[in-house]
């Protein structure tokens, strides 16, 4: 339960930074609001024993301000604020997030794309894990103050998932399930 809603200036910020950029362009001054942001790490969890997606499900505040529920069904992901490998980085929040223990040689990088491209710019690198029921050692959620629960979603149920607008999902996740349908299923066809 959400209640006693403040929104305040951001001050001290940990995460981000608001800044102004001014720059020229073709002989023209332009201004621009910029938030300086972390690059991250995301993966597409498939569980072959249960041939179901793992996905994770937590509350974001700016998701909160635009429909009062604010839960989201995202890629399992973390910041690259390590000195780490990103391999190494995605392992880990695996791990943490959904308890399921994966060695960072056998993730599978997809691809690198940019979000939040009108104000911050961030990247993320993407991978794929395949896993089986042995390698869940734990029950996930995360570590700390996060809240995150684990969910299993049967590969039979994607599109109608992809299609139902009343689930918060991000596109990071729509393009790792098209990536899987047009890629990795492609793949085990030869």
């Amino acid at each position: 339960m959400i209640k006693d809603v403040q929104l305040l200036p951001l001050e001290k910020p940990r995460f981000v930074k608001p800044i102004k950029m001014v720059y020229n362009e073709d002989g023209k001054e332009r201004i621009w609001e910029v938030v300086q942001s972390s690059d991250s790490v995301a993966a597409l969890i498939y569980n072959a024993d249960k041939d179901a997606f793992i996905l994770v499900r937590q509350f974001r505040p700016p998701i909160y301000l635009r429909n009062s529920d604010g839960y989201t069904y995202e890629l399992c992901a973390g910041i690259i604020d390590k000195d780490k490998s990103i391999e190494e980085i995605m392992a880990e929040e695996i791990s943490e997030e959904t308890g399921y223990k994966v060695d960072a040689s056998r993730l599978r990088k997809i691809t690198k794309f940019y979000s939040a491209v009108g104000f911050a710019g961030s990247s993320q690198i993407l991978f794929f894990a395949e896993v089986t029921n042995s390698q869940k050692v734990g029950e996930g959620g995360g570590v700390d103050t996060e809240k995150i629960d684990v969910i299993e979603l049967p590969v039979k149920k994607m599109q109608e998932f992809m299609y139902d607008e009343s689930i918060v999902k991000t596109s990071g996740l729509l393009f790792a399930f098209m990536w899987f349908v047009n890629v990795y299923k492609g793949e085990k066809r030869c």
